[in-house]
């Protein structure tokens, strides 16, 4: 009679997700709301939506890390990419005026290597920490042949709200409206699978100082969480369109955010493009207008306000931790693309 088998024999280990989920569960808590009534552990995670909403509207993003986790698994880097994940969805529901509320991600592999999901998934916790909002449940899931050995995917799942007046959606833009541009800490999760065939051909030493730090730290550097800044801002100004500068770049996503009427133009000298992107095009041999498509280069975010409150909405963004530039502004628009780089 042949052996009977077993899940572990198939390739995956239950007491080893067991076990993760008890270990991530302290860092989990950290996050936790006043609203989440049920969280890590159980069918569903339960959310109450906060009370001091009158007229409440649930904004949803979804995203991912992208290929950025190539050079995750090639430099054996696991404890940011999950503030990436997490900075992805939550600045896309910030856009729309949406304050955060909780976050689910899901971490899939062939074969569960307990201490780098773990680390994976504290790198969540800590993107959910600066966003404010709570990890509030999530999934992982061990699928003997489905990855390449210690490699794994990430996506991630944020809900937020808004209240309906308070909807941020670019209609109220008009001509001499002025364009904010939030600093970038680098290029964020976009473009790296053209940043991975750059890195193929110059073949840089990882290690080697690069402005002041290991080149590794600089091409991994996570992903810049704008929430707080920004909900304090809507508080206290009115913001008439901002938009998440992800894959496509400023050319691509500003648009995303403007009446059919006007266009942005964006001086492309406002701001110091930082040495990655420079060293990116050089090293690429990448045009310009193609930098502009597929990288941030260097603004990770853009705010648009009424020229009357450009000043103060500056002011009280750089009092709250971010480089401001003022890069652009509005224009009215008879043809042509919605947004240049001038």
């Amino acid at each position: 009679m042949k052996p009977g088998l077993s899940y572990r024999d198939a390739g995956v280990d239950i007491d080893a997700g067991d076990d993760l989920v008890e270990a991530i569960k302290p860092y989990a808590r950290r996050t936790m709301r006043p609203e989440v009534l049920a969280g890590i552990g159980g069918f569903g995670a339960l959310f109450e939506v906060p009370k001091k909403y009158r007229e409440p509207v649930l904004v949803s993003g979804t995203d991912g890390v992208g290929t950025k986790l190539k050079l995750a698994f090639a430099l054996n880097r696991h404890d940011t990419v999950g503030v990436d994940l997490v900075g992805m969805s939550v600045n896309d529901v910030l856009v729309q005026g949406a304050e955060p509320l909780f976050f689910l991600d899901y971490f899939a592999c062939g074969k569960l290597e307990q201490g780098i999901a773990a680390e994976v998934i504290r790198g969540i916790a800590a993107g959910c920490e600066l966003a404010g909002c709570a990890l509030i449940g999530g999934e992982t899931a061990e699928m003997p042949g489905m990855y390449p050995a210690g490699e794994y995917d990430l996506a991630g799942f944020c809900v937020g709200a808004v209240e309906r007046p308070r909807i941020i959606d670019g209609k109220s833009i008009v001509p001499g409206d002025i364009v904010l541009g939030l600093a970038s800490s680098g290029a964020h999760s976009n473009g790296y699978s053209l940043i991975r065939k750059i890195i193929e051909r110059a073949n840089p030493d990882m290690g080697a100082d690069f402005h002041g730090r290991p080149f590794g730290d600089a091409i991994m550097a996570p992903t810049r969480i704008y929430v707080k800044p920004l909900l304090a801002l809507l508080q206290a100004l009115p913001v008439k369109g901002m938009a998440h500068i992800t894959g496509g770049g400023i050319t691509g996503n500003v648009p995303r955010v403007l009446p059919e009427a006007v266009r942005a133009v964006i001086d492309g000298k406002s701001w110091k493009r930082p040495a990655l992107f420079e060293w990116l095009q050089r090293e690429g041999g990448v045009a310009e207008d193609e930098m502009h498509r597929v990288f941030n280069c260097g603004i990770g975010m853009v705010v648009i306000v009424a020229a009357g409150d450009a000043a103060q909405a500056a002011q009280l963004l750089a009092a709250a931790g971010e480089t401001v530039h003022t890069i652009g502004r509005i224009e009215k628009r008879d043809d042509g693309p919605q947004t240049i780089v001038v």
